[in-house]
């Protein structure tokens, strides 16, 4: 195997394993993929019908942008998958990594008529930068690729109507730290919810934040501190976390 695809197969384990570690699992329904290098848009995906936490390097299932395997495998794959991945990782080069989930927080502010709120410093990280997509029933129509695709647009997290979320990223890392604070903002927003009325931000403030959660490099106003990107620094110590916990998923 070619050492950049064992690398990203390990990432992608690791991902898999870490979403079942911080709960975001809906059993075996739902899926995470990472496109491999090369013209012909392969991605591996997880085998359908083990759990997050059975998931290694070695058990995922590579595939092709029609969905079937590209090497012997005895697994299935979760059609539903294919419909979503493939379409993303078709349509956005930048799109290594695509990650989908059904939890109670995200199916919840999923269920409500303004999405997400502006309230804390997780949701500002995508302030006026999530897309929404009407819910069409499971996903198995390969109609509905088009319409999730312009839904998107060039957003990272998308919340599926009535549905889950959804965040994409060019690295496993990437997208899976987007997901980790998206639930997160969701978690805050149904507990902020359950109190008196909400205190939201002014835009401007919201838009300030935004600019230093997603670009480090920008120009710093007189005073302002720089702040590094953090992503690979919290993606490192993840990994180190799962070397303590469940080492197993590199085999």
């Amino acid at each position: 195997m070619h050492a950049t695809e064992r690398h990203l197969r390990e990432q992608l384990a690791a991902c898999y394993r870490l979403v079942a570690h911080y709960r975001m699992t809906d059993l075996i329904f739902t899926h995470i993929s990472v496109r491999l290098p090369g013209p012909e848009h392969h991605f591996l995906i997880n085998p359908y019908g083990l759990l997050f936490e059975e998931i290694t390097a070695s058990n995922l299932v590579k595939i092709n942008l029609h969905g079937n395997p590209v090497e012997p495998t005895e697994h299935l794959v979760n059609p539903a998958g294919f419909v979503i991945h493939s379409a993303i990782h078709r349509a956005r080069e930048d799109a290594q990594c695509v990650l989908h989930t059904h939890t109670r927080a995200g199916c919840a502010v999923a269920a409500q008529a303004q999405g997400l709120l502006p309230l804390n410093q997780m949701s500002l990280s995508v302030y006026g930068k999530v897309a929404y997509h009407t819910y069409e029933g499971v996903a198995l129509n390969m109609d509905e690729q088009q319409r999730l695709v312009a839904d998107l647009g060039n957003n990272d997290v998308m919340i599926l109507r009535n549905h889950g979320l959804l965040s994409v990223g060019a690295s496993v890392a990437q997208a899976f730290i987007r997901m980790f604070y998206l639930e997160k903002a969701c978690e805050i927003q149904l507990s902020a919810q359950t109190g008196t009325e909400l205190v939201l931000p002014p835009a401007e403030i919201c838009e300030h934040a935004y600019r230093q959660l997603n670009d480090p490099g920008r120009a710093r106003v007189e005073g302002e501190l720089g702040n590094p990107d953090g992503i690979q620094l919290a993606w490192h110590a993840l990994l180190r976390q799962l070397e303590r916990i469940a080492p197993d998923y590199k085999l």
